[in-house]
């Protein structure tokens, strides 16, 4: 029989709406560090990090935008997936009631709040993909609406920005993003872009390309290298933390590459704010582990 996992889809959101990540959190160390001292910049990754600790400390929201809940599923062959979507939402409401969630789900043709942060099919959004073997694994983000806002779809090649069909045209579209995003996605923030797909699989992606942590490498070289390069360039700009100047603007860079039609070249570029809230769980044999 199924089991009933609203209590760890309940879990899995507290952690992400209260936790940072580590990887995430000594990244933001690291750049306060590298900021100068008494700057704009440093005080600013001070506010930010004092925020973290208290948020963790008291199981309280990282930021007062709790964003949109994306869940991706992998469960194993026979399960229910309208009994995991039913489980789901009954835990988005939970966490609504004991406040990890902000009541964010408006509906955009009557205007009204829901007050329990769901809607029609797509909100909480959930993507659920059959695996092999007996190990359901649940991953979630966040997505704050600032740095949503500052998302961004190039279609090349753009004679503006000089951006050919290549990798470089790819660069341009990325930094081109960035610099007017300036601080209004909350930097420092992370890049998740997705090369090629259609308009929608593309953006898809980008967001997918969010859950891999800011310290792995893409096992693609060719990607690997141009991650570093958009995330240095992207230092370089001068915006940094909360657009105030400073040396720190990107966290990091994370790539994806899809198959196209002959006629498109999408680059999508999804940025994620500092509060780069993720979290994974994973049940197997009745045990449910948190990452």
């Amino acid at each position: 029989m199924q089991p009933d996992l609203t209590k760890h889809f309940l879990e899995l959101v507290r952690l992400t709406a209260t936790d940072l990540p580590a990887d995430v959190e000594k990244r933001l160390r690291e750049a306060r560090a590298s900021e100068e001292e008494g700057s704009a910049a440093q005080g600013a990754l001070d506010t930010v990090l004092r925020n973290v600790e208290m948020a963790r400390e008291n199981s309280t929201p990282i930021c007062q935008d709790t964003g949109t809940p994306i869940f991706y599923v992998s469960y194993p062959l026979g399960w229910s997936i309208r009994a995991l979507r039913s489980q789901i939402e009954n835990a988005v409401v939970e966490a609504t009631k004991r406040t990890y969630l902000r009541p964010n789900s408006v509906n955009s043709i009557t205007g009204l709040n829901t007050k329990d942060n769901t809607g029609d099919e797509h909100y909480p959004t959930v993507h659920f993909e059959e695996v092999d073997g007996d190990t359901l694994t649940a991953s979630l983000i966040l997505k704050g609406g600032g740095c949503e806002n500052v998302g961004a779809q190039y279609k090349l090649p753009n004679a503006e920005l000089g951006a050919g069909r290549d990798l470089d045209g790819v660069r341009k579209a990325v930094l081109e993003a960035v610099y007017n995003a300036q601080g209004k996605g909350c930097a420092p923030g992370a890049l998740g872009v997705a090369i090629g797909g259609d308009r929608g699989s593309s953006y898809a992606a980008s967001k997918e390309a969010l859950f891999r942590p800011l310290d792995d490498t893409n096992p693609d070289p060719v990607l690997a290298e141009l991650e570093e390069r958009i995330t240095e360039q992207a230092n370089q700009l001068d915006i940094g933390p909360m657009g105030f100047s400073g040396k720190t603007t990107v966290l990091g860079t994370k790539i994806k590459g899809l198959h196209r039609l002959p006629a498109c070249y999408f680059v999508s570029v999804s940025y994620m704010c500092w509060a780069y809230r993720r979290r994974r769980m994973t049940f197997e044999n009745g045990e449910a582990t948190y990452h």
